[in-house]
């Protein structure tokens, strides 16, 4: 019998949608789980990852692929999709991984006093921070900064830097080399690709045949 296709659930990062997955390659059925909008300020990280993971199947093994933030959110609905297998892209799995400043919101709660508007504002600065090249990749990156909704964002960055962290030994990480937003992860990760933050754009076609490979040496739901 014919082994069955990869079956891959992509979680774009911050403010991110299905734009930073466009130029993989995958070998296989692929979806990606869109942002759905938080039911408050206030709902708790499980909460929402329940209701992500309603579009991801019990029944069936998978990988979920999650990049930055949308690693988190991988992590946690692993937990209620046993079958899955979880990839990480320029994410991390616990605070201790989180810049000095994360730790500093934590406890002060600054992170409520800065607009989450200012990014966009400021695309030069965010392009530094995500290691992004002039050209295709800047505006990519420039629209998505436009595009990002300023309610979800402010959610999320409540939401990570008070995430305690699910470090579960089976999950497979890669991360750039020149991170830095995340410069802690490249330490802990797997696969080492040049490039910063944004990989997920810079090495698409690196990181298709590192997920095409990890399918096909490896069934979803097994511990490798």
């Amino acid at each position: 019998m014919a082994a069955s296709p990869a079956l891959f659930y992509l979680i774009p990062g911050l403010g991110a949608d299905e734009r930073v997955f466009q130029f993989l390659r995958l070998e296989g059925e692929a979806h990606v789980l869109r942002w759905l909008p938080p039911q408050s300020l206030s709902e708790p990280l499980l909460h929402y990852a329940a209701r992500l993971a309603t579009a991801v199947p019990e029944d069936l093994a998978c990988w979920l692929v999650g990049v930055s933030f949308g690693g988190i959110l991988a992590l946690e609905v692993a937990q209620l999709r046993p079958l899955a297998r979880v990839v990480l892209i320029s994410s991390f799995v616990g605070p201790g991984e989180l810049p000095w400043v994360a730790g500093l919101a934590r406890v002060t709660g600054v992170h409520r006093l800065l607009p989450p508007q200012l990014l966009p504002r400021l695309p030069r600065v965010a392009q530094w921070f995500f290691g992004v090249k002039k050209g295709s990749e800047y505006r990519l990156l420039q629209q998505i900064l436009r595009d990002t909704d300023p309610a979800f964002t402010r959610w999320a960055i409540g939401q990570l830097v008070q995430w305690r962290g699910r470090p579960m030994a089976s999950v497979t990480r890669i991360h750039g080399t020149a991170d830095r937003l995340l410069p802690a992860g490249a330490a802990h990760s797997q696969y080492l690709l040049p490039g910063g933050h944004l990989i997920i754009v810079s090495q698409a076609a690196e990181i298709s045949s590192i997920l095409n490979q990890l399918a096909a040496e490896t069934a979803p739901g097994q511990v490798a």
